[in-house]
């Protein structure tokens, strides 16, 4: 080992250290630079495009979960297949067996191909990829103030009128 030279463990850590300085500093200049001019729609709760309704204590459907289940199995799946593409296309292994690794190799993607098929038919065939969106409940209350009075108060003290004025 050479006395002037950085070992393969001190380049590393400085690769490690610089990247973190560069994070950093990346998050320090956002702090900085970055506008904070808060208002109601920037404070409102984002659910994906759809508009909050109810509670944040509101039950969830299950077949959201069941379909993202299902959603992140067939992608790791299809993503195995581009390893056993670029083993499959290897012209040395297909010379070297006069073929049969290039039959053998096809059958076994057919297979996989064909489980993938089975699983998504059953998950069709039960309904997992069905999606029903909920409808929440409104809570109904029996006031003797008429509703337009809630109405009227509601509009007066809303966000977006605090911001008007």
């Amino acid at each position: 080992m050479q006395h002037g030279a950085l070992s393969s463990f001190s380049m590393i850590l400085l690769f490690i250290i610089g990247s973190a300085l560069f994070l950093l500093g990346g998050l320090f200049a956002a702090y900085l630079l970055a506008p904070r001019k808060p208002n109601h729609e920037k404070l409102s709760t984002y659910e994906c495009g759809e508009q909050p309704v109810g509670h944040a204590w509101g039950q969830f459907n299950f077949r959201f979960y069941t379909l993202a289940l299902i959603f992140i199995l067939f992608e790791i799946e299809t993503v195995l297949l581009f390893p056993w593409a670029i083993v499959f296309g290897q012209k040395e292994l297909i010379e070297a067996t006069q073929g049969r690794w290039a039959w053998f190799a096809f059958i076994e993607a057919l297979v996989f191909i064909g489980l993938l098929l089975a699983g998504l038919l059953y998950a069709w065939r039960r309904g997992f990829l069905d999606w029903a969106r909920p409808r929440p409940k409104v809570p109904s209350v029996h006031s003797p103030v008429p509703h337009a009075l809630y109405e009227n108060v509601n509009r007066r003290y809303s966000p977006s009128s605090k911001q008007k004025a």
